[in-house]
């Protein structure tokens, strides 16, 4: 058996455990979300601060794409980790395999469609005469390479789930690490524009589908592919999709909430007031995705205890997530409301599009000291199996409180009120993960 035997889930010291397993996830995901941050800043420095505005345009269908493969991937892993907490080898096997069909199905169907009604599709999201040509060029390059992105993420996160934290962190290295040598080469030595940095990023990501694809093809590891695996079943299906579900119901609500955005910032500012979100977004991405990281990391952990029973070593592994991810949050605070020009200016030397970027971003992360709670508490109820509390949970943000926020706040503030609009939905967004966690926990309390 493998040394990265599951079972010590359920034995090994709480604080040791969420440190094994969310160090690899914390360095992958901060890894991925700076993957997306040095493509901002090449395109920046390289393209131009209007190109910085049409890559703002492709946040909602990166969204998308990200929903599609979550839906798939994070449910196929929160199950494939219950599975093993239950003592179900071969099931986890089964779910392993039914992921990996269902990310290549997933991607042809995304990716075709959205390649067909693409001008359309980013005409609708805000994109401008001076936009459209920038967002063009870089999404039909993404979409070209959208099956090797979901079986790297999708199959990532099942590695990651399985016992496998540190290959799963690798995975992630070996893509920025790729990403970061051939940006810069095809965008300023080949001059190929916001178009290199595409064929990068898709370069970069296959690069790191082999690595994930030797994984899962070695029988030495302890979950790995078999002939068997590879049968769509629709049980599993169904309860890939039902975990799943969150994570894809919030990334689709965060691409309606994003076209808002843009919306809003077109009718009340221009094209660099929607590069300023841009780079707003990218900065905030970069802490959250650290709390992520926390999150998934304290995922496995909890579903294999939760499966197992042991209700304890769950709220224990949960608390300390909290802890964590508020001094990450607050942190991305301070850098936030001290450093916003040197921030600003990483991205792009525009002095026009600082004025817009710099008073956006402190106001931003007014609220981000505790924005890591909500992603945290959501988190803890899809690794428990709890979609329907994790999926609501994940929607208030955005549509309970944002979208009628964004609407209101502008007609008083302008362009102002876009941006206060984000504090506050985070205020409210908490208050409700944090009342609602606390509900729950008493009642598991109660239940002893």
């Amino acid at each position: 058996m493998s040394k990265s035997n599951p079972r010590k889930l359920g034995e090994a010291p709480i604080g040791k455990l969420l440190l094994e397993y969310s160090i690899p996830s914390i360095v992958g995901m901060t890894l991925t979300s700076l993957y997306n941050i040095i493509d901002s800043i090449f395109i920046g420095h390289g393209v131009g601060a209007m190109a910085l505005s049409g890559l703002a345009i492709t946040f909602p269908l990166m969204n998308l794409l990200v929903a599609f493969c979550a839906l798939v991937g994070v449910g196929g892993a929160t199950i494939a980790s219950i599975r093993l907490g239950a003592g179900d080898h071969k099931g986890a096997e089964m779910i392993t395999g039914n992921v990996a069909i269902l990310c290549f199905l997933s991607a042809l169907f995304y990716g075709g469609l959205t390649s067909f009604f693409l001008d359309d599709i980013l005409t609708f999201f805000g994109a401008s005469e001076a936009t459209l040509p920038y967002a063009r060029e870089f999404m039909q390059i993404i979409l070209l390479g959208c099956p090797i992105f979901y079986f790297l993420m999708g199959l990532n996160n099942v590695m990651r789930a399985t016992g496998y934290p540190r290959k799963a962190m690798w995975s992630s290295m070996l893509t920025v690490g790729c990403n970061v040598v051939l940006a810069p080469i095809f965008i300023f030595a080949f001059e190929w524009g916001i178009r290199g940095a595409a064929f990068a990023t898709v370069l970069s990501q296959f690069v790191g589908m082999v690595w994930v694809f030797s994984h899962f093809l070695n029988k030495k590891n302890f979950v790995h592919f078999t002939r068997e695996s590879f049968k769509l079943r629709w049980r599993i299906m169904k309860n890939i999709f039902s975990v799943g579900i969150s994570p894809f119901l919030m990334n689709v609500c965060a691409c309606v909430v994003v076209i808002f955005i843009n919306t809003q910032l077109a009718n009340y500012g221009d094209d660099l007031s929607i590069g300023a979100f841009g780079i707003v977004n990218r900065v905030q991405m970069l802490f959250i995705m650290i709390v992520l990281g926390l999150a998934q990391g304290m995922q496995p952990i909890a579903g294999y205890n939760w499966g197992a029973g042991k209700i304890d070593r769950v709220k224990h592994t949960v608390k300390l997530c909290l802890g964590a991810a508020t001094v990450v949050t607050s942190l991305g605070a301070v850098i936030g409301w001290f450093f916003p020009d040197f921030v600003v200016h990483s991205f792009s030397d525009d002095a026009e599009l600082a004025v817009r970027t710099v008073p956006a971003l402190q106001i931003a992360v007014s609220m981000f000291p505790i924005v890591g709670l909500q992603v945290v508490i959501c988190q803890f109820y899809q690794s428990i199996g709890k979609a329907g509390i994790a999926i609501f949970l994940s929607l208030s943000r955005q549509l309970v409180f944002f979208v009628p926020l964004l609407a209101i706040l502008p007609l008083f503030w302008g362009v102002t009120g876009v941006w206060l609009s984000i504090p506050a939905s985070d205020f409210f967004a908490v208050a409700l993960a944090v009342i609602m966690f606390r509900i729950y926990v008493r009642k598991l309390d109660a239940s002893k």
